[in-house]
């Protein structure tokens, strides 16, 4: 089915949901992976502390990092890559929370889109003992990744929302949002307020 969207994922540095270190982005068009982006990222001071656990799991160290673009200096990028793209992400809540925790920290102005949550969305679609994304994944057919490689994992949520799409025979995110009955989040100040005017505030997340 013909979708489109942008699916991204983050991996911090610590709790702080402005220390990304790591973000992947993959844009979908008409169903189809187009384009894909990685990048490592410096995180601002005082976030840029790395929590032993956190590198154990995506294995990005501060001296990986220590001459990598921050967030700011990627904004430039990511709007030109995501454009006015609905956004992805497996468990929407904690990347969207980066995005706009991020763009706080450096005074940068939070960019404005709607987005749907893979997570809830293989709730609805799938019938699995755990909707991690790996499990989530591999019901979708999308297997053999690397969990925690922030491209991989943007991959992986994009196969999700592909296949989902396909399974509940829908073109647009709005229309899998609605039979899947998954809530439309909205990241920024215009996209909130577009998504209010829309829906009322339950719509959003």
């Amino acid at each position: 089915m013909p979708v489109d969207f942008t699916a991204i994922d983050f991996e911090t540095a610590n709790s702080s949901g402005a220390s990304a270190c790591s973000v992947g982005l993959v844009k979908v068009r008409g169903g189809d992976v187009v384009d894909r982006a990685y990048w490592l990222l410096r995180p601002p001071f005082p976030h840029d502390e790395f929590h032993e656990w956190n590198v154990r799991i995506h294995g990005i160290t501060p001296e990986m990092v220590a001459d990598a673009s921050t967030w700011a200096d990627r904004m430039p990028e990511f709007r030109a890559f995501a454009g006015d793209d609905w956004l992805v992400a497996h468990n929407a809540s904690f990347d969207m929370g980066v995005i706009a925790k991020s763009c706080e920290a450096f005074g940068v102005d939070v960019p404005n889109h709607p987005y749907l949550c893979s997570l809830q969305v293989a709730r609805k679609t799938y019938h699995l003992d755990s909707y991690r994304l790996p499990s989530a994944a591999m019901a979708a057919g999308f297997e053999d990744f690397s969990h925690h490689n922030a491209l991989d994992d943007a991959l992986a949520c994009a196969a999700i929302v592909q296949h989902a799409a396909k399974r509940h025979d829908v073109d647009d995110l709005a229309a899998l949002a609605r039979v899947t009955a998954v809530r439309v989040g909205a990241l920024g100040p215009v996209a909130t307020r577009e998504r209010g005017a829309l829906h009322g505030p339950m719509a959003l997340q």
